[in-house]
């Protein structure tokens, strides 16, 4: 009862998390480099978690980092819930109710432009749940910080073009007196500095999806276990007596589970994530650790391995700490 309870709190943390910090919507063309699907190949089960939507095309990632893969949807694609049991069947979804932060399972075929036509997709309710919380949080965070920053630049922007026409005046009456050449050189200064303001502040807007990684601290689990041992606890204090010593603007968690290939598919899908989450509820609650700066977990599920030492080493959690770039620059210039 204890462990269902913590798992519930855990879960309850993941959802209020806030990503506004890794996950800012922009143009389609601006995704990370993306997995190509060959042309007429079918896809089954194809699992990931939706980091971007434009209109009727998805960016799905599987939070290690790699390629993404762009998903088109049509009309005749379908939408439903996974099955729960056997008494209970999926359910009919729209497609406006998918949107970032959500998991999916796809099937379809790949298209010439290297992309999977989705003709089936499937989630667990449970998981629409927690991506309709972090809208709900996210998306209010994502206005205000980019409705903030493009009135930054508007403004400077302005008052670059303000310097720069007294710049023309004083240079065209440069002939007349000295005093006016020395005032349009300093206007022109003073309008290469704000047109300087006005570039740094579209790039902290171009690079509010851009991460850095800053260091990844790696937890180990018994066999089966979602359990912390002392082990693994020692390993999560360190990291955190190290975190604090630095300086932790614009960093965000990204917590990722794994299991070794013992058991069927599914279980160990299920174990990489509820170790994930063990840890997640750890970090909360003893670490007091700030919601805003987790991100919302993912069990990767199973590693191949085929020795004892392989196997010790995928039934781990990753905790990958990242910096946002958009995020701690505009901090750095206030």
């Amino acid at each position: 009862m204890r462990t269902k309870t913590s798992l519930r709190l855990a879960i309850l943390f993941v959802s209020l998390a806030t990503v506004a910090l890794g996950i800012v919507t922009g143009a389609f063309g601006q995704a990370p480099a993306t997995k190509q699907i060959p042309n007429g190949e079918k896809v089954k089960k194809y699992r990931g978690v939706v980091t971007k939507r434009s209109g009727e095309m998805l960016l799905l990632g599987d939070n290690s980092g790699g390629p993404q893969t762009v998903v088109v949807l049509t009309s005749e694609t379908k939408v439903k819930s996974h099955k729960k049991g056997l008494f209970r069947g999926s359910k009919d979804y729209e497609q406006a109710d998918i949107m970032r932060g959500l998991r999916l399972e796809v099937d379809g075929v790949g298209n010439a432009q290297g992309q999977i036509v989705a003709k089936d997709i499937r989630f667990d309710e449970q998981d629409l749940r927690i991506a309709q919380a972090l809208r709900s949080t996210v998306d209010p965070m994502e206005t205000d910080l980019r409705t903030q920053l493009a009135q930054q630049k508007a403004q400077q922007e302005k008052l670059a073009g303000e310097l720069q026409e007294t710049t023309a005046v004083a240079i065209s009456a440069r002939a007349e007196a000295a005093a006016a050449q020395q005032t349009a050189n300093q206007a022109g200064e003073a309008a290469k500095v704000a047109q300087t303001s006005a570039d740094a502040a579209h790039s902290r807007i171009s690079s509010l999806d851009d991460y850095e990684p800053v260091k990844t601290i790696t937890v180990y689990f018994n066999t089966g276990s979602s359990n912390l041992t002392r082990e693994s606890k020692a390993t999560i204090d360190e990291a955190a007596a190290w975190v604090h010593t630095q300086d932790r603007n614009g960093w965000v968690a990204e917590i990722v589970g794994y299991a070794d290939s013992r058991g069927n598919t599914q279980y160990n899908r299920n174990l990489s994530e509820q170790r994930a989450k063990a840890v997640i509820y750890y970090l909360a609650t003893e670490k007091k650790l700030s919601l805003s700066r987790l991100v919302q977990p993912f069990g990767y599920g199973e590693l191949e391995d085929s020795t004892n030492a392989g196997r010790a080493k995928n039934r781990r959690v990753e905790i990958r700490l990242m910096r946002n770039r958009g995020i701690a620059g505009a901090s750095q210039r206030r």
